[in-house]
């Protein structure tokens, strides 16, 4: 019966590690070779943003259609994290899946975003409207998703500190991984929250500190459980 668990246990594993693998393999080619112009989580320059949105419509719905992935992608590690930790942490485990679900659905609203401005851009009914008045609600729109998408990340590294948690907890994968997760999941939550009171936190020297404590947290996460699974209770 363990022997059975535990292969389950590291079916799903492998799930979420290539899962996770997964996610930052289509964030980075999409923010290079996509929507570098067009993201405001990309450019501070709203405005730059807004006319480029105008200008790019087809771009526009394949990001929209990109998140949809990436949504899916990120319900299941929510789940198969859920699934792996619950008994490290029954309580912890449940809060960590809600906040991690809210947190997608929230990004996922950038995909709204998205396709709303691709409207904006290609529907001939708006082209009645001034051009300042189109512009308008394309910052409109990259506003939506700047603050949807720093809301959703908020939540979601939360979720992943409570889910790093429990793998320190039950020792599932090596210490390392799981304290340096916990440690860069909790960074980028403090992060992103006191910058709003604290300017000088929002300088670019602390935000790529917290994006490459990030990056390097899910991506030993990912290889370890894409390859190895967890170790067995």
């Amino acid at each position: 019966m363990e022997i059975v668990e535990q292969s389950n246990a590291d079916t799903v594993a492998r799930w979420v590690g290539c899962s996770l693998l997964a996610t930052i393999v289509v964030g980075v080619l999409a923010a290079v070779f996509l929507v570098s112009d067009i993201d405001i989580n990309l450019s501070a320059d709203i405005a730059a943003v807004a006319e480029n949105m105008l200008e790019a419509e087809q771009r526009l719905r394949a990001k929209a259609y990109i998140a949809l992935l990436t949504f899916g992608l990120d319900v299941l590690i929510a789940v198969g994290l859920f699934l792996i930790l619950r008994s490290a942490g029954p309580l912890l485990a449940v809060w960590s899946l809600f906040v991690g679900l809210s947190a997608s659905i929230l990004v996922l609203l950038g995909a709204v975003f998205a396709l709303n401005a691709a409207e904006f851009a290609g529907d001939r009914a708006y082209d009645t409207m001034a051009g300042d008045m189109r512009l308008t609600l394309a910052s409109l729109q990259a506003t939506s998703d700047y603050t949807s998408f720093h809301l959703g990340l908020i939540l979601g590294s939360l979720a992943k500190a409570g889910f790093f948690y429990l793998f320190v907890k039950s020792r599932l994968i090596p210490a390392l991984i799981a304290g340096w997760g916990l440690f860069a999941s909790l960074f980028v939550a403090f992060a992103i929250v006191a910058r709003d009171f604290v300017p000088v936190l929002g300088h670019e020297i602390v935000t790529a500190a917290f994006m490459i404590s990030n990056l390097i947290a899910l991506v030993s996460t990912g290889f370890y459980l894409g390859i190895l699974g967890v170790r067995s209770r």
